[in-house]
């Protein structure tokens, strides 16, 4: 793939506004700011010296079926399904990750959908169609208007949701984020947060109104890339979006979501760290549930030179049955930028987990809320069934969908 070289900005030509905002805001990207905790932990320096090391062009054919036909797999045989080497037997590592996922998962294919209740951001992250320059409309649903979203959705049979924001602590503080989560109790059996990085205590909060599991895209784990996509804001700071996973879980979360946006960087090198990311942490907390994500870039507004053309359909194959053989307990959800072929057949392969009646925009659920009170959306999706027509269509080819897999009692 290329190296994305057209990810980078020439900040020259920025407008002035923009290059003035910039000069008075650039931080270092691997310092901590005051307001953000610092854990004592190790996890991100054997994440990044994991990735560092990891020579994907060493391996061999006879190291990818070794991988294949063990039953327990090290993070040097997941090194290996990884590989340039493992590409012509995608076909055998596809029929072990499915056999892997039936041992643990049967049939069963999880369902929930997204929820935008904000899109107001602070950050400037180039390849995001939320970035705090492009020139969208902004909103941000009140909690009646939140109501009316998660009722919509709960019409549908869905029991899970996950709430997004943008990432503005200002416009979307902890209490607004802790009030969506209560409202989503009253309709859901489980609630996940995709927002912006927290400190433990204020994950300890949300999880205390309602929020089961969080996910973060660390988008890439190369400091250098990542520093040069991420111009402003709180997500500049590599390091606290790396252990973001950690202080939830410190929080009290059940579970955390991991994820590279494939196609930022070297997808390989990004896949290997996520991998091992969860892999540590799971070492670490072997309470903690683990789930992946594998998204692919698409299109935003005002940008057309964003494109998933970098990491192909094979490719992404190959990540998610790697992530299958190495982790096989863990959750895998493939996001509605793929279109339905891709999702169906990943589902039939070796993902357990996919969203339905997606609208990645601002209040788009409800006939209640006006034009004028919703937001444009984050990018472009490619897989816009409703949930009955991705539900009947996993029953034809013989999956079995559930709405939710949890029983709460008392």
């Amino acid at each position: 793939m290329s190296d994305s070289k057209d990810m980078h900005i020439n900040e020259s030509i920025l407008s002035d506004e923009i290059r003035e905002d910039l000069k008075k805001n650039r931080t270092n990207h691997m310092e901590y700011l005051p307001d953000m905790e610092v854990l004592e932990s190790d996890i991100q320096q054997k994440v990044i010296d994991a990735m560092n090391n990891y020579d994907y062009d060493k391996y061999t054919a006879k190291d990818v079926l070794n991988a294949i036909n063990k039953s327990n797999r090290t993070p040097e045989d997941f090194a290996a399904l990884l590989s340039p080497a493992a590409l012509p037997y995608l076909e055998q590592m596809a029929q072990a990750a499915k056999d892997e996922k039936e041992r643990h998962f049967g049939n069963s294919i999880c369902f929930f959908t997204p929820i935008y209740i904000a899109n107001y951001c602070e950050n400037y992250c180039i390849y995001c169609g939320f970035n705090c320059h492009n020139k969208i409309k902004r909103a941000k649903l009140n909690a009646q208007e939140i109501e009316e979203e998660m009722e919509a959705i709960a019409r549908s049979g869905l029991q899970e949701i996950l709430i997004l924001t943008g990432e503005s602590k200002k416009m979307s503080s902890v209490e607004y984020i802790g009030e969506a989560c209560k409202i989503a109790r009253k309709y859901f059996k489980v609630v996940g947060l995709e927002v912006y990085p927290m400190n433990s205590d204020e994950y300890a909060y949300l999880h205390k109104c309602g929020a089961d599991y969080v996910t973060v895209f660390q988008e890439t784990y190369n400091s250098d890339k990542y520093e040069t996509l991420h111009l402003a804001g709180h997500k500049r700071v590599f390091p606290y979006r790396l252990n973001a996973q950690e202080r939830a879980l410190k929080g009290g979360m059940r579970g955390v979501g991991f994820a590279a946006l494939l196609g930022l960087d070297d997808f390989r090198k990004d896949a290997f760290a996520t991998g091992m990311h969860a892999y540590l942490l799971q070492r670490k907390y072997p309470q903690a549930e683990i789930a992946f994500s594998c998204p692919r870039l698409r299109p935003i507004i005002n940008n057309d030179r964003i494109n998933p053309k970098d990491v192909h359909e094979a490719q992404l194959l190959q990540v998610v049955t790697a992530y299958r053989l190495f982790m096989p307990f863990a959750s895998i959800t493939v996001s509605t930028r793929e279109c339905a072929r891709v999702r169906d057949n990943l589902m039939n392969i070796a993902a357990t987990k996919i969203s339905a009646g997606v609208s990645t925009g601002i209040g788009s659920h409800s006939e209640d809320i006006e034009e004028k009170d919703r937001g444009d959306e984050q990018f472009e999706i490619s897989d816009g069934r409703d949930v009955k027509q991705v539900y009947d269509d996993l029953v034809k080819i013989g999956l079995q969908p559930v709405m939710s897999d949890y029983i709460y009692c008392g």
